[in-house]
């Protein structure tokens, strides 16, 4: 039996009885419909309906009635949001005018099959089975249960270039596979992309990247010459060899990353702390495993114009600090919020640092000290690029002994991360006002050099207690005289 929770009856009744009232006949389409014909929940669902005529002005009345934020989607196409919370828990109930002279022929405008049925709002509340009431023009369920992702219409990526993206965002959210006749017309009409607002590409991209599967669908894109429209920077990166320890160029190798980050990830699930950490949010729903898969494929930017040929040899010296600043660019594209540029930068800038750290067998625990200093909340986004980038690098130069020692100090890091996030943060010894009350110093950038130090003597052992402090401060002072 196809029919609504109680839940969602309860969420979409006040919808009902007002479109009674004002005599309206109101049609459910997309993504709500087909989520229950594939029995999928989700946590807060969208409903989008469409009418005949009058969208803005229904939107705005039952806006008012129902005391929620409206907002016009589209002036043009008559389309408007509503947005509300129910139970802690924040909707969105889109509404648009019919884009034709029928219901049939506006679905034919949607965007893929699985998306391009409706139901009339009045069956919800009045069928117990809405089996036999759905509207399927263009055969939505015979694609849905073949798991495919299939165009309405020939001019569905005209209309919309998002919908390109779209196509693979659903792929990736619901496991389906996409018709070849669709990949066809996404590989003509791709160029149009370019035209989409940043903010529209950012959505559909991040769905993809919060999926399990973002290499294959990213490789798809990349075989079509898509994610380069979105990221150009990544045109240079193509065909620049590595020199012996790499197998691949530093765009198949990045992509490489990616693959053996989804990899990491799945046995992270098992792994107390990981896992938590990067389903952390740090944009609205953004998560920082999603950040951190975008750091996968971007984290060697900067080769291209870092390159240097010397005495035979490929060299990328400062590479990192090339790739921060191109992050940087894309963030501000992209219109990311200030948390997650600053995440996606200090992950490119610090990125060699645990190689670094690897070269030496008994790494100094100053040397760690300052990793986790200088990474600061990414340190073990940091660690978890640098295991993927390392797996990724299978050159004849890159020895199991190498790789080994690498594994091995990137986990002793892990471990050692996970540990000190349970124990309570060690308070310094001195504060500032203390520093400038005994040696009568003016505030300045040099107080803060003074505790740097101070506290790392601290987290090594160098000093143990305040009288320990106060000499190694006089004698740090003593130094700068």
């Amino acid at each position: 039996m196809l029919k609504f929770s109680l839940k969602d009856k309860n969420i979409l009744n006040p919808i009902y009885n007002f479109a009674k009232i004002k005599k309206v006949k109101l049609y459910l389409v997309g993504g709500a419909l087909r989520d229950l014909i594939l029995d999928r929940t989700r946590e807060n669902p969208d409903f989008d309906f469409c009418l005949k005529r009058g969208a803005l002005s229904f939107g705005r009345k039952l806006a008012k009635e129902l005391r929620c934020a409206f907002v016009i989607l589209d002036q043009e196409h008559a389309a408007c949001r509503l947005v509300k919370k129910i139970d802690k828990k924040i909707h969105t109930f889109d509404f648009s005018d019919f884009r034709a002279a029928t219901l049939e022929k506006d679905l034919l405008h949607r965007d893929f099959t699985i998306n391009s049925m409706a139901v009339a709002l009045e069956d919800v509340f009045k069928r117990q089975d809405l089996d036999t009431s759905i509207i399927d023009p263009y055969s939505g369920r015979v694609d849905l249960k073949a798991k495919i992702i299939k165009v309405t219409g020939p001019g569905s990526f005209k209309e919309d270039p998002l919908r390109i993206l779209r196509a693979f965002s659903f792929s990736c959210t619901l496991g389906f596979d996409l018709d070849p006749a669709t990949l066809r017309l996404a590989k003509k009409e791709k160029n149009k992309i370019a035209l989409v607002s940043s903010e529209r590409i950012r959505e559909e991209l991040f769905k993809i990247l919060d999926s399990s599967t973002a290499y294959v669908s990213l490789v798809s894109l990349d075989k079509l010459r898509i994610l380069e429209i979105i990221f150009p920077e990544i045109k240079p990166m193509r065909g620049i060899g590595q020199g012996p320890y790499h197998h691949l160029d530093v765009w198949q190798h990045s992509l490489e990353t990616l693959s053996q980050f989804e990899l990491i990830i799945k046995g992270a699930k098992k792994a107390a702390g990981i896992d938590d950490y990067l389903r952390e949010e740090i944009a609205g729903s953004r998560r920082r495993s999603s950040l951190l898969k975008l750091a996968c494929i971007l984290h060697d930017i900067g080769k291209p114009k870092a390159l240097r040929r010397e005495k035979g040899k490929i060299i990328f010296h400062g590479h990192e600090r090339i790739g921060l600043g191109l992050m940087r660019v894309i963030s501000r594209r992209l219109k990311l919020s200030n948390d997650e540029g600053r995440v996606l930068e200090r992950i490119v800038l610090w990125h060699l640092r645990p190689g670094y750290l690897a070269n030496n067998p008994h790494p100094t625990e100053r040397a760690i000290f300052r990793y986790f200093r200088d990474t600061g909340n990414e340190a073990l986004a940091v660690l978890l690029l640098s295991l993927a980038d390392q797996r990724a690098t299978k050159g004849p130069q890159a020895t199991a002994l190498s790789r080994l020692r690498h594994e091995k100090t990137v986990k002793a890091l892990i471990r050692k991360l996970l540990k000190q996030k349970d124990q309570k943060k060690i308070e310094r010894f001195l504060n500032g006002n203390h520093l400038m009350r005994k040696f009568k110093l003016p505030a300045s950038p040099l107080i803060g050099k003074l505790l740097m130090e101070l506290e790392e003597a601290q987290a090594i052992g160098k000093i143990k207690n305040k009288q320990e402090a106060w000499q190694l401060a006089a004698k740090l002072i003593k130094l700068r005289k």
